[in-house]
Parts: structure tokens; sequence; C-alpha cells
């Protein structure tokens, strides 16, 4: 089935490609960033904990070297894996704040200034963070905890306008063009771990010190260039025509179908009324993805901050090498996204493709607890992984964020993109910090298996959250098939 409207070559306009390229690369840069600290936790654990007599370094390491190297202000490395739970935890809670605020702030405020200054600001909070206290030899609980708490509150200003800004921009076969662009989640992530492993044999803080940098110069580039909406411009937006799958669903009062083609984008004097946040919660569809990506990101996330450090501590390879094989999740998001956006095109409806990631990603996720010290086999095994959960992920986060904030019952008369979008990511956030408790919880009193075995029961609570929208699309799929057969 194939979605009628393609767009041509000369709807788009070289201010989309230039939308398009800034975009991508502030949240790659934003990604970057936020990895650098997953990409150097054995470093940091070295650093901040003594050494046991009887413990087995990871490769590279020497407990010799290691005399210089500690500045031990926590007891053990039990203490330190506690820590890191502590610190991904409030970062994460601090993140889904500030998803919730920014997504509120986008569809009122400038959302150019709403993300170059958010991004601005959390460079310096991550130079403070991981830079600054090693060169003054500042170790202390507290100081590392609340600048991380501002970290997350300015990391959550990018996604709700990010999404924003791309929904003004881009209205034809919306699951194409995100699903391509959503792959800069999984190529920031290996940005920031490319990075850190060509400087972390300088010492971890160069690896806060250069990703810090590039995000402060990227939001000074978004602060001077960026078009948020072609209406700044004075440009129309671009028009699609509807499937007939689309149609459909709009008939039956479905949230997925796409917006309304003829609906004007209004002169920049004439911004529509921001929605508010009890509104966007309680328009159709936002409330059951929201609760779905709070469990899919739960485990993303667990990946995103864990797997480097899994990889190191469960097989003993080096930093650098557990860094490298962790891009392959990220390699696996990157097509499962554009996939994902694709797929969803063609049929014209989203929950099916992100169902179906999901559940054929509980097998893959519950093999893995079960693979072996084999480089070659842990990098296929979680591709496939990246595949189905990092790439449901970014189509949850991305298209039907966008779908859900422009849908017909507020087309035209409402702005709700960005507070839409805060709500699904900040939910998913707030997921996403309770995964990090259970967590270091979970592997220190049972092991790494039963954590991966904790990852397929989210995933499962998951799919059970969005099977009514599943179950209502498919019913509108299979009533049009019947249709077109007669």
């Amino acid at each position: 089935m194939k979605t009628q409207g393609t767009p041509c070559c000369g709807s788009y306009t070289k201010y989309h490609a230039a939308t398009f390229f800034l975009t991508y690369l502030s949240y790659c840069f934003y990604n970057a960033a936020r990895k650098t600290f997953s990409n150097v936790k054995t470093s940091v654990r070295l650093s901040w904990a003594p050494v046991a007599e009887n413990e087995t370094l990871p490769e590279g390491y020497t407990k010799k070297q290691m005399q210089s190297y500690v500045h031990p202000f926590l007891e053990s490395a039990d203490e330190v894996e506690v820590f890191f739970g502590v610190l991904d935890t409030v970062f994460l809670v601090a993140y889904a704040v500030g998803l919730f605020i920014s997504g509120m702030l986008g569809d009122r405020l400038d959302l150019r200034k709403v993300l170059g200054g958010g991004m601005c600001l959390s460079a310096v909070t991550i130079f403070m963070f991981g830079s600054l206290s090693e060169w003054i030899s500042l170790y202390n609980k507290a100081y590392y905890i609340i600048f991380w708490i501002l970290n997350g509150l300015l990391q959550g200003t990018g996604w709700p306008a990010l999404i924003a800004v791309m929904g003004n921009w881009f209205t034809e076969s919306r699951g194409l063009v995100f699903g391509l662009w959503t792959s800069c989640q999984s190529v920031g992530n290996i940005l920031g771990s490319v990075l850190a492993a060509l400087v972390l044999n300088q010492g971890y803080q160069f690896a806060f010190l250069t990703t810090a940098s590039i995000l402060f110069i990227g939001g000074v580039v978004i602060l001077i260039f960026l078009i948020p909406s072609p209406s700044d411009i004075g440009l129309s937006d671009t028009v699609e025509g509807k499937s007939d799958v689309q149609v459909a669903l709009k008939k039956d009062g479905d949230i997925s179908a796409d917006e309304d083609d003829t609906s004007p984008i209004l002169p920049k004097s004439k911004r529509p009324q921001a929605i508010s946040f009890t509104q966007a919660l309680l328009l159709p569809g936002v409330a059951a993805f929201a609760l779905s990506y709070a469990c899919l990101k739960m485990v993303n996330y667990a990946f995103f901050f864990w797997l480097p450090y899994y990889l190191s501590d469960n097989f003993l390879w080096s930093e650098v090498e557990a860094d490298q094989m962790s891009m392959f999740y990220d390699i696996g998001g990157l097509i499962g996204g554009i996939l994902g956006g694709v797929i969803s095109d063609c049929l014209g409806v989203r929950s099916p493709v992100v169902v179906v990631m999901m559940v054929l990603s509980y097998s893959v996720v519950f093999g893995y607890s079960f693979c072996p010290n084999d480089l070659l086999l842990n990098a296929i095994i979680l591709t496939i992984v990246g595949i189905f959960v990092n790439g449901a992920s970014h189509v949850v986060s991305s298209v039907v964020s966008a779908d859900l904030g422009q849908q017909d019952v507020i087309r035209g008369s409402k702005e709700a993109l960005a507070t839409v979008t805060g709500i699904i990511d900040g939910t998913g956030t707030m997921g996403a910090a309770l995964g990090q408790i259970v967590v270091p919880v979970l592997e220190m009193k049972y092991g790494w298996p039963p954590v991966f075995y904790f990852f397929v029961v989210m995933i499962v609570i998951g799919t059970v959250f969005i099977m009514p929208t599943f179950v209502k699309e498919l019913k509108t799929l299979h009533r049009h098939s019947k249709y077109n057969e007669k």
C-alpha cells in the first residue's frame, strides 16, 4: 500500500535543507555530549575509588599506573557504581523536568533561543562537571550532583524544540524524513564514543572538554542561523496528499492521521495560542504513547548509560574497545529508525510498525544476556537489538510525537507540537530514570543476566500500553484492504 501525494523535489527549498542540516547537527552534538559520561565510566570508577587487592583491571590498566591516577573520595568500586546510578537518575529526572518545561516554552517563545541557549549553557555545565573538577582536584558528591542536575535541565531544551522546528518545516512523507533525521541520535552517540576514544588516553577530563566545546559552538551557530518556521521568512508550508488509510483513520477519529493539507501557516505575528499542559496530555493517543515510551526509553537509556561499562566489566575489555563496540547498538538504531519511518509511511499508520519492532526485540534482548566474549557475535547481536529497541524509540520520539502534536483537532488553532513532544519524551525520561536505579541494584545482587530479563519485561509492558491504538489501526487497515478488494 503506497502513500499518495509523494513530494516532489521542487516542494523543498534551500531553507528546508539548511533546517534539516542544522537541527541534525544540533542533536548530534547534544547526544555526543550526553554520551560522554557513559563512555568514561570505567576511567572515572578507577579514579574515584581505591583499587582492591584482588580486583581484576580491564585491559590497558595496571595497578602501578593506578597509584598516581586514583583520587579516592569513595570507599569501593561498589560505592562508585551506586553513585553512578544516583548521577544517572538525578540527570534523567532533571532531564524529564527540562523536557516538560521546554516543551511548553517552545510553543510560547522563540524556538531558536530556547535551543541555542540551552546548548551553550549545557556545554558549560558539562565542562564544570567533568573537566574543571578534575583540573582543580575538586572531588565532592554534592558538586557532581548539582552540576549534573543543571545539565539534565538544560539538555531538556533540545528534543521538543527540534521536533517542533522539524514539524514546522516538513509535513511531506514525514516517516521517511523523520526516519532519516532521527538518526542524529545514533550518529551523536557514535560521535561521542569516537571523540572519547580519541582523547581518553589523556584523561577523562579531555573527553568532557571536547564534547562540551563542540556543543557550545553548535549552540552559537543555532542562535545565528536557525529559522524556526517557514512563516518566519514568508514561506507557506509544504503540502502532501493523504493516503486512503489516513483518510479512513481520520473518519474513525484516529490521531495518527496526518494533518489537514489545506491548513495555512499563520504569519509570525499571528502565532496560534499555545495549548496547556493538561490539554496536550488529554489529546487522543498522547498518554498511551507516553507511558509506552517510558518503558521503551527505560531500556534504551539503560543501554545508553551502561553498555560500555557492561562490556568492560563483564568481558574485561579495554574502555576504548568497549566504547567502539557500543557503537553497533547505535548503528542498529540508525537502521531501525529509517526503516520504521519508511514502512510506517507506506502503511499510513505508525503503531503497527512500533509494536512489531518491540515484539521482535523480546527474544533478541533476552538472547543477548547469554552472548559470550566474542567481538563479532556481540557486534551482530547489538546491531539487531539496536534495530528493534533503539529504532522503535526513534520512531516514537520523533515522527509519532510530531503526528500527535499536529493532529486535526488542534491544527491551525492551537500550538501544541513542542508541548506534546515534551510530554512524551519527558514521561519516557522519567521511566528511564527509574531504570537507572534498578540496573545497578540488580547487577550487584544477582549479576548482569537479570538486568536483561528486566529489560524484556519492560518492553512487554510498553507494548501493552499501545495495544488499543494498535488494534484500532489494524482494524482500519483491514477494512480499507477489504474495500480495495471490492
